[in-house]
């Protein structure tokens, strides 16, 4: 999962104790991401110029494929913009189209089982992959007979080591950070005289004279948090702070009976590919929704937020777990969405190893052969792709190509044209990384008619897809390459700016060069050079 709410980055900073810039949420317009540098003053990507500029101008539907956690189909600002499988008759128990999936109406569920069961939660790839590799190279001529998938195994053992490690550490100082949450809260609920169900916010306490040298401290340590996001309250960040010890928790217990117990399937074989069901709400689909709303949320409708394209339909995929997910099911999500009339597939997703490449591959180059783009986040982990891994890529295991035309990947910028327009958490790369979009306090719709505030790339992702989606409606007859070449080479440079690098505290370096294009995506300048394709 490739997004970082704002409440657990805020909470992964304190127990790192890592000083990192961050922006003043306060004064940050909920749209900076469609404004423009020039009229506005924020790196956004120039929706309203793009608009103007094609105002008189036809379109053509654009279908797109969201592979993430779900979606919530009853949203507001989703309504109306979901895609319908029009050969398929809404709840009659029968596969009408004969595409092998029963009652795919907006979409498909790869985690789901014929009774209605999910998956909701998973844990990393490396934890789930180790005890089967520990077994099979548990005896020294397993070693000597093939030195090169042993050293695989040594890889996956320092992966899994790495994240163990890490995990444990975390869990050790979420331990008083939790409880600090609690107790500080105490004073404060007790002196404001409120509900603790009902919680308080950054202004039930801002501006609120405490007496007490006890809750004037705990004022203190609650405004440096709920000011990252003045929406929210006390309970949410307790429940989050909750939720992310569980997950550290999940992320170092392999169980892999899960999908066996709960749908039946071996996440080892794939000659089946028609497994789950149609239920495309789930516990975690907040990811997801804000994803799809970010690319096509409705804009006429005086509701939410507006979506980047204006002429789109939404095709809910719902493949990606409260963890890592499985190549099996990424691999058939896509070729799902290619089948099923998907001209572009947003992936905000990504994981350290993939024990089934081959199969997502092959899903890749399907993909290409019919003419369809993926874009996919770069990854939160701050580093370079050229020192981490990073799946799904487009390094594919047979040599074939190192560089698929049909391809982005997107790092996350931030809203001001200054030192920190690199986003500190994305990763970059001259080589690997394509562009970069804006995916620093970010907005967009979540479950049950709520909106979420977040940062990662995960959301530059979709606003890549979402112009993708623009510049297609308007010029229908440009190929998945011809599109990757206008967004790439349409991309607004920030020339001669040194940031800070990301995932580092002070070194600077050019932002030219933490992408190939040096530039993020901008939806005024990719229309403006399709109109001039033949």
């Amino acid at each position: 999962m490739l997004f970082k709410n704002t409440f657990l980055f805020t909470l992964i900073l304190l127990l790192s104790q890592t000083i990192f810039a961050q922006i003043d949420t306060t004064k940050i317009p909920k749209n900076w991401h469609t404004l423009d540098l020039q009229t506005n003053g924020y790196f956004g990507v120039s929706l309203d110029k793009a608009y103007d500029l094609v105002k008189n101008k036809k379109t053509k539907t654009v279908i797109v494929a969201v592979i993430d956690s779900g979606i919530d189909t009853a949203q507001t600002d989703l309504q109306g913009i979901l895609w319908v499988n029009q050969k398929e008759i809404a709840g009659n128990g029968k596969d009408d189209d004969k595409n092998g999936y029963v009652d795919d109406i907006h979409g498909w569920n790869f985690l789901g089982a014929k009774n209605g069961a999910q998956i909701i939660t998973e844990t990393s790839e490396e934890v789930r992959m180790y005890p089967i590799w520990e077994q099979k190279y548990a005896q020294a001529q397993n070693q000597k007979s093939n030195p090169k998938e042993f050293k695989k195994y040594l890889k996956l053992k320092a992966l899994r080591d790495t994240t163990v490690n890490r995990a444990g550490r975390e869990l050790q100082s979420l331990k008083p950070f939790s409880s600090g949450l609690l107790a500080s809260s105490y004073f404060i609920y007790r002196d404001l005289k409120i509900d603790t169900a009902k919680g308080f916010t950054l202004t039930d306490i801002q501006d609120f004279n405490f007496k007490n040298d006890t809750t004037k401290r705990a004022k203190s340590f609650w405004v440096s948090i709920l000011s990252r996001d003045p929406s929210a309250n006390s309970v949410t960040v307790i429940n989050e702070v909750k939720e992310y010890g569980e997950k550290l928790q999940r992320d170092v217990n392999p169980d892999l009976e899960i999908r066996k117990r709960i749908m039946g399937d071996n996440w080892e074989q794939n000659s089946n590919k028609f497994y789950g069901n149609n239920i495309l709400k789930s516990n975690n689909a907040s990811h997801g929704t804000a994803v799809a709303g970010l690319i096509g949320a409705n804009r006429n409708n005086n509701y939410g937020i507006k979506g980047i394209a204006n002429d789109v339909k939404i095709m809910a995929l719902r493949a990606v777990p409260d963890g890592d997910e499985y190549d099996k099911d990424i691999a058939n999500a896509i070729i799902y969405a290619v089948n099923n009339g998907a001209k572009i597939i947003n992936m905000s997703f990504g994981k350290k190893i993939s024990p089934q490449k081959k199969w997502v591959d092959a899903a890749f180059k399907y993909a290409a052969k019919k003419n369809v783009l993926l874009v996919q986040a770069a990854g939160n982990e701050g580093e370079s792709l050229d020192s981490i891994a990073k799946f799904p890529n487009d390094i594919f295991e047979d040599g074939s190509s190192i560089d698929a035309a049909n391809v982005i990947n997107v790092g996350a910028s931030s809203a001001k044209k200054d030192e920190h327009l690199a986003a500190d958490f994305s990763n970059y790369s001259k080589t690997d990384v394509d562009i970069f979009a804006p995916g620093a306090q970010v907005t967009s719709i979540s479950l049950n008619k709520e909106f979420l505030t977040a940062n990662g790339t995960s959301f530059a992702s979709p606003i890549t897809a979402g112009v993708a989606a623009l510049v297609l409606s308007y010029y229908p007859k440009l190929t998945a390459a011809q599109l990757k070449n206008v967004l790439l080479k349409s991309a607004v440079k920030a020339d001669g700016l040194q940031v800070l690098k990301p995932g580092k505290a002070e070194e600077k370096v050019p932002f030219s060069g933490l992408s190939k294009t040096g530039g993020i995506v901008n939806a005024y300048e990719a229309l403006k050079m399709a109109s001039t394709l033949p």
